[in-house]
């Protein structure tokens, strides 16, 4: 087997996998209702803290061009 053929053989195990798991959240509401709260809180978090720190970035960018 080939190292191209071997990743194929991975990416469409990972593929499959993950359609699987998708597919046993979307039909079973307790686990839907898990992912869509962990997935609130991950962009609670996580996009203001990247907001704020492009905003930091580009005060101390735009302090240096003056």
């Amino acid at each position: 087997m080939t190292s191209a053929t071997a990743r194929t053989v991975a990416n469409v195990v990972l593929a499959s996998a993950g359609v699987a798991a998708a597919y046993v959240v979307m039909t079973r509401p307790p686990l839907r209702r898990l992912a869509i709260r962990a997935t609130q809180l991950w962009l609670g978090a996580s996009v203001p803290a990247y907001f704020l720190a492009e905003t930091r970035r580009a005060w101390t960018e735009s302090a240096r061009s003056v």
